[in-house]
């Protein structure tokens, strides 16, 4: 969830992991890289080869069923954070 969620924006992979690091979710590379191409596989990503900076980087973005994908998430997410709020009393 949280990548789709950074692929709201294109990045490659660096810049990715770097992304989520700054955001207090450090990933290691032994997992961020298999998790891109199992997403990729899924049809939730697309990628293309850009050069930036100089280098060819392959570039990630949200595809439109990973757009789906992660609103559905984010549902899900969000009435499983309601219902642990009501079980730890701070809700009605």
């Amino acid at each position: 969830m949280a990548v789709l969620e950074a692929l709201a924006a294109p990045h490659y992979g660096y810049s990715l992991r770097r992304f989520l690091g700054e955001k207090g979710l450090e990933v290691d590379e032994g997992t961020l890289y298999p998790l891109l191409r199992r997403l990729e596989a899924q049809g939730l990503l697309s990628s293309v080869w850009e050069l930036q900076e100089g280098r060819k980087r392959r570039v990630y973005r949200r595809s439109g069923a990973g757009d789906a994908a992660h609103q559905s998430m984010l549902e899900e997410w969000q009435l499983l954070n309601q219902a642990l709020h009501r079980i730890a009393g701070n809700t009605p």
